[in-house]
């Protein structure tokens, strides 16, 4: 662990980044190192993970408080495995910490209150959920699919079975006699004072483990990869996430497991852009095309759809295909709509002839014929005169 770096450093932000900075941050650099614009880039790859372990943790209030006070000891339980032991757990007894009791013992205890007893430490408490980023195509969010998504949970630890004793040996502490909390004499203000502190030989679990199990330090709990079958539905937007039951880190003490939160990139489309259910694209014609009317092909999420250009068609004038835009989310029989801007394309490289005949044409025409250059010449008219 010694070689992880600063979570603030790894997205590029202060301590003071706002949620909105540091989810901006986030998406630039997994933009940057996505396995899909780097492949078979290792180091890419390598960074990628790092960027969304430092977003799992930077994204979420509480996980953040306790980073910032304690650093990866507060967000890790493998942290400091082999190295001490965690600072929270007092040892392999110690589980993955207990902030209440480090406070009281600060605080509460000299007033005889605060701290988990050791019923408290004991009951079943549900797991953490966990956060992964999926990027998918314009058309997949837009129709729904289903993807394979892998991402880092707390696990029972298979070796032990999530006990944390090698033997599967577990004592009650004698110093506490199991309660988790301990009688000690202090100096308060030059008076001696009973007070409850939390015991020093079993951090507050009430238990002792004399053969702490080998792959998981005594924790009980290892840190895995999970792979799980995610169904995306139709309609879903940038930003937005997917829950899946049950797929997060296991409960304690037979609490249930947390949630698995999938947040959603999309990747930019050549041609179409989304705005909420609609679908928005720019489909380019010729001057003679907009001039006489045309047939044109225009494309959308359904495929090429036929549609007739009005004569006299001017640039920039916006045409509205109904229900070929976005499915809704949990309604897809109601989509938006298809909106597409016609551009009319002046051409390049015109022969002499062409040129000619443009010219001709130029001289034919009536004001009434040019609305706008009209409308425009009068202004200025008016407004020099």
């Amino acid at each position: 662990m010694a070689d992880k770096r600063d979570f603030y450093e790894v997205l590029g932000v202060d301590k003071n980044a706002t949620p909105e900075q540091i989810k901006k941050a986030y998406r630039k650099k997994a933009m940057e190192f996505h396995p899909d614009r780097n492949p078979g880039n290792k180091e890419a790859e390598e960074k990628f993970k790092e960027v969304g372990e430092a977003y799992e943790v930077l994204s979420d209030a509480d996980k953040k408080a306790r980073y910032d006070q304690f650093g990866f000891a507060g967000v890790d339980p493998n942290y400091g495995a082999g190295q001490g032991g965690n600072p929270f757990g007092g040892g392999f007894g110690g589980g993955f910490g207990d902030f209440g009791d480090i406070f009281s013992d600060l605080f509460g205890g000299a007033f005889g209150g605060g701290g988990r007893s050791s019923a408290q430490q004991n009951a079943p408490r549900r797991g953490e959920n966990v956060m992964s980023r999926l990027e998918l195509t314009f058309e997949e969010a837009a129709f729904g699919c289903e993807k394979e998504v892998s991402t880092p949970r707390i696990e029972n630890c298979p070796n032990c079975s999530g006990s944390g004793s090698a033997d599967g040996v577990i004592e009650t502490c004698s110093n506490c006699r199991g309660s988790g909390r301990v009688t000690v004499m202090q100096n308060m203000m030059g008076m001696r004072m009973q007070t409850q502190t939390t015991c020093p030989q079993c951090s507050g679990r009430g238990k002792i483990i004399k053969t702490p199990c080998n792959t998981c330090k005594g924790k009980g709990k290892v840190r895995k990869t999970n792979k799980v079958k995610v169904k995306i539905p139709a309609g879903i937007d940038e930003g937005q996430s997917v829950r899946v039951r049950g797929e997060g880190s296991v409960g304690a003490n037979g609490g249930p497991n947390g949630d698995l939160l999938v947040e959603i990139l999309i990747k930019r489309h050549p041609i179409f852009e989304r705005e909420y259910m609609d679908v928005l694209c720019e489909v380019p014609i010729t001057f003679t095309q907009a001039a006489l009317g045309a047939e044109i092909q225009v494309p959308t999420l359904d495929g090429k759809v036929p549609f007739t250009i009005p004569e006299g068609t001017q640039t920039g004038k916006e045409f509205v295909l109904r229900d070929k835009g976005i499915p809704e989310v949990n309604n897809p029989r109601r989509r938006g709509d298809h909106r597409f801007t016609v551009v009319v394309e002046t051409p390049t490289r015109l022969t002499k002839e062409q040129k000619d005949l443009l010219r001709q044409l130029d001289a034919t025409l009536e004001k009434n014929e040019t609305p706008k250059i009209k409308k425009f010449f009068d202004n200025l008219k008016d407004f020099f005169d």
